[in-house]
């Protein structure tokens, strides 16, 4: 069994190779490949974490990878049973240490063996980026590249890598509740992109006139309006993963076309999708589509320039069993990790 650490997941799975990675992701849990249950969330009355269980398995395609059907021969071995555990600690950032931590446990294909045990919070953070990537790669205007990063935490991080992938960035704002955070976001982002990150003092200041937005912290309530969006913009929204957790409020949704990971995760546990309908402001049919109905053909993206387009993303097990098997092959291929004995019974 292979334990595969923080730093060794960052470099089995660079951003760059999990775009493509989350894209045929994406496309299988659309073609009905994952069998995922709802995650299961544990939060105590008496305590300020969250602990979610999320297992899945992946299907391979019918027969071999079909690139008509819009499936990549490169994935085709990529798949299984696995199981992400995950804490969030709100309070853990005061404390220089990763608001999410966990880990992602994979079994192998052939004997239903543990194969691994990978760091949750490195994975989660690249592969959360790159399916906004993937979304912002198909969803976003052609030229857009001017950027709005709204919270300056792990996923501002990792999705100022992603976007950059994905567009050319002429300009980059970046605004956070704590501004010394946001300072100290501008002097990492530095060796990262080829423009500076200027830091507003409002969401406003760093949304006026963006046409890439991505808001990533872990606000319970809404600070996004719908005035603040320019028109054309295309908008990640991706700290709010619970029914209690919104970034933008109820009318800056409704005037969205918005697009999903999993329609069912969405009804179920989306705090921004939930209020506008709860407002009466949208219907049940506002969620155009899922992003892997996009990818394959089945589903329309952006309509126009200036339509707004919103990908909500609320992550599944899924994405994290495919990132962990293809960190798992990675590390096997380049001999990578720590390989401990098995664990039986």
């Amino acid at each position: 069994m292979l334990l595969l650490d923080h730093e060794t997941v960052r470099k089995a799975l660079p951003v760059r190779a999990a775009v493509p990675l989350m894209a045929e992701a994406m496309r299988r849990y659309s073609a009905g490949l994952f069998t995922q249950p709802l995650r299961q969330v544990l939060r105590p009355p008496a305590d300020p974490a969250m602990f979610a269980v999320m297992p899945a398995h992946i299907a391979p395609p019918a027969g071999a990878a079909d690139p008509a059907e819009g499936f990549a021969a490169d994935y085709s071995g990529l798949g299984g049973f696995g199981l992400k555990a995950i804490m969030f600690k709100p309070d853990n950032p005061a404390k220089g240490r990763h608001a999410h931590t966990g880990a992602v446990f994979l079994f192998d294909p052939e004997t239903g063996e543990l194969a691994a045990i990978l760091d949750a919070a490195a994975l989660t953070a690249v592969r959360t980026a790159a399916v906004s990537a993937v979304a912002t790669r198909e969803l976003a205007r052609p030229d857009a590249g001017d950027l709005a990063v709204l919270g300056a935490g792990v996923q501002a991080r990792s999705h100022l890598e992603a976007m950059a992938e994905v567009r050319t960035l002429r300009r980059v704002r970046v605004w956070n509740r704590t501004r010394d955070r946001a300072d100290a976001y501008a002097a990492w982002a530095a060796g990262v992109v080829p423009v500076p990150v200027e830091v507003c003092d409002t969401p406003s200041a760093a949304l006026a006139g963006a046409d890439l937005v991505c808001t990533t912290t872990s606000s319970a309530d809404p600070f996004v309006a719908a005035s603040d969006l320019a028109a054309g913009a295309h908008v990640n929204a991706v700290g709010a993963s619970v029914r209690s957790a919104r970034e933008l409020h109820a009318a800056a949704v409704a005037r969205c076309a918005v697009y999903v990971d999993s329609r069912e995760s969405a009804a179920a546990e989306s705090g921004d999708l939930l209020a506008p309908r709860q407002e009466g402001l949208t219907g049940p049919d506002h969620v155009r589509a899922e992003l892997g109905e996009v990818l394959l053909g089945r589903a329309p993206g952006r309509r126009g320039p200036d339509e707004i387009t919103l990908y909500k993303s609320l992550g599944m097990a899924g994405q994290d069993v495919t990132a962990g098997f293809a960190v798992l092959r990675a590390a096997v291929e380049h001999g990578l990790g720590r390989t401990i004995d098995g664990l039986e019974g």
